[in-house]
């Protein structure tokens, strides 16, 4: 009984290490894939000036200002 459970403990030990020691590894982008990853297209916000205005606009309809989450409209009612 307890060699089983030694062995099972060290089974389990190993699979976490491995699970772990996975995310350790890193990823080398090539300088092809760098160009690809520097468009536009592929920014999170792609032109700042038009995130600003989105933004001042929807707060505009809104009329209020803050996070960008789900809440009640603009005109009081929830």
């Amino acid at each position: 009984m307890n060699d089983t459970l030694n062995r099972s403990i060290i089974v389990i030990a190993v699979s976490l290490m491995i699970l772990l020691l996975n995310g350790c590894s890193s990823v080398e982008l090539k300088p092809w894939e760098r160009g690809l990853l520097a468009k536009e297209q592929m920014q999170l916000v792609p032109s700042e000036v038009e995130n600003l205005l989105e933004e001042h606009i929807y707060f505009s309809k809104e009329t209020s200002f803050g996070g960008q989450g789900v809440g009640g409209g603009g005109c009081g009612c929830n």
